[in-house]
């Protein structure tokens, strides 16, 4: 009797490991033969960004070319000289030399004054589609532009009857780069500038 308890206390441990190992391959060898288990743990597909994705989720955005904000618009910038070699110069009479307008084909219906030879303020017009970085353009209704930009100044328009009016942003005075809108007779956006005063508030171009 002594003999079969020692023989069937091995045979037992052996068949309660092979229980718990499950089957293996159909050819009998191991899922990790020829490997380690760091190969093994590596093989398994991982949630980490490749480098290329993550240099793409690093790179910062680049700005759509027909999106003005306050530091210009393009390479034509607030408070800078008219770039050399760029599109944008002066076309057709001007009004004397201290203020200057300059345009670009590249932007349609939009202009931009010159004072004391930097750029003062860009004026986006009618036929342009050049829109602000919250998407608000020629066109857009003046309760758009409340939604966006609360506590703009409102001042009764020069040459429109209400509810045309200016609405300059309240930072304006600073001498900072700045918004106004010109809102029509029709209660939408007819004129977006971009600029810093006194220039910024001009109703007739240079004047």
């Amino acid at each position: 009797m002594r003999h079969i308890a020692a023989f069937a206390a091995p045979a037992l441990l052996a068949l309660s490991l092979a229980a718990c190992s499950g089957p293996g391959p159909a050819d009998g060898t191991s899922p990790t033969d020829g490997a380690s288990a760091t190969d093994a743990v590596e093989a398994v597909p991982s949630a980490r960004p490749t480098p290329a994705a993550a240099a793409s989720e690093a790179s910062p955005a680049v700005p759509a070319a027909n999106v003005i904000g306050l530091e210009g618009l393009g390479d034509l910038r607030i408070g800078e000289a008219v770039p050399r070699g760029s599109s944008w110069t002066e076309r057709g009479a001007q009004a004397g030399d201290a203020c200057r307008t300059v345009s670009s084909p590249a932007y349609p219906g939009v202009y931009a004054i010159v004072e004391g030879g930097k750029v003062r303020r860009i004026t986006v017009g009618a036929r342009s589609d050049v829109k602000l970085v919250e998407g608000v353009g020629v066109g857009a209704s003046e309760a758009e532009v409340k939604k966006w930009f609360a506590g703009f100044r409102e001042e009764p328009h020069k040459y429109e009857d209400a509810p045309a009016k200016y609405l300059t942003a309240p930072n304006a005075a600073s001498g900072d780069p700045a918004l106004r809108f010109e809102i029509g007779s029709d209660g939408k956006v007819g004129l977006i500038h971009v600029g810093t005063m006194p220039v910024l508030g001009y109703v007739e171009g240079c004047a």
